[in-house]
Parts: C-alpha cells; sequence; structure tokens
C-alpha cells in the first residue's frame, strides 16, 4: 500500500480465501484491504492515538437516508452525549479531494447535521466546521478536539 501523509500505527493484515485484510480494531474483525479502508484504518487510529477519541465513541460505515438513497457515512465520531459532532469522508489516496467529494460529504452531513466535517485522502485533508444557521462553513486547520463535557 502507498505511503500515507498519516501516522504509523501497528496493524494486522492477514491472507482471508485469498484476499489480504486488515484487522479493524473498532468493528473487531478483519476487512478487506482496499486502498480506502487503508486511508480509513490510519485515519481511525489518528482519532484514537492522537486526538484521544474513544473507540466507543466512533462509528465506522454507518448507515444513513438521503432523498430516499441508503448511504454509508465512512466514519462519523460522537459526543459524549451520543449526538454527531464529526463526519469524516474517506478516499482511497489517488482520488482527488475536490468540490464533488466536499459535496459528497455535505450531502451526507445534511441527515447527520455534524457541527464539523472532515474530508481525507491520506494524503491531504480538510476539516470544516459548519454554521446550520448561517448555511455557511469555515475551514478548520485541524480536525477538533474531543469534547470532555
Amino acid at each position: 500500500m502507498i505511503q500515507l501523509n498519516l501516522p504509523p500505527f501497528e496493524y494486522k493484515i492477514k491472507e482471508i480465501e485469498g484476499k489480504i485484510c486488515i484487522f479493524d480494531a473498532i468493528r473487531r474483525k478483519y476487512l478487506v484491504l482496499t486502498p480506502e479502508e487503508w486511508v480509513r484504518q490510519h485515519f481511525v487510529h489518528l482519532l484514537i492515538n492522537h486526538y484521544q477519541y474513544s473507540k466507543n465513541l466512533i462509528r465506522l460505515e454507518g448507515g444513513l437516508r438521503y432523498n430516499q438513497l441508503q448511504k454509508r457515512s465512512d466514519i462519523v465520531i460522537f459526543d459524549n452525549d451520543g449526538q454527531p459532532f464529526l463526519l469524516i469522508e474517506c478516499k482511497a489516496p489517488e482520488v482527488p479531494i475536490n468540490q464533488a467529494v466536499i459535496e459528497q460529504a455535505s450531502r451526507y452531513n445534511h441527515t447527520m447535521r455534524c457541527p464539523h466535517i472532515a474530508i481525507t485522502n491520506g494524503l491531504k485533508t480538510f476539516c470544516f466546521e459548519i454554521d446550520f444557521e448561517t448555511q455557511g462553513f469555515r475551514q478548520l486547520q485541524d480536525i477538533p478536539k474531543r469534547r470532555m463535557e
């Protein structure tokens, strides 16, 4: 797999039915190692190890509905009250972070209503704070720290 612009972590890889798989510490199972999964697993470990988000507050590939369509969010972080706090859209490293990707995450967030969105391909990461009252947003310099309340 490609070297990412995210901190390395100790991962477990094994072959299952002829496919290379990586262990997911949140879902506690091995998943097929795709480029997007490589990014997702790196980002999850960044959230846990660097930003101190609890594994218990992280949901991976959760279902959501948008305009009658069933979609899946890559990573959602909940606050201590169980409210969605940060939606993260992961892409494979070769997928550029462009307006279409940002709009995709925004559409998903229309349902989730997270005050923060991050988009990453493992090489570049962008984070935004959403103001639902003004329908505006501002780019943040970093992922928001975990709320302690």
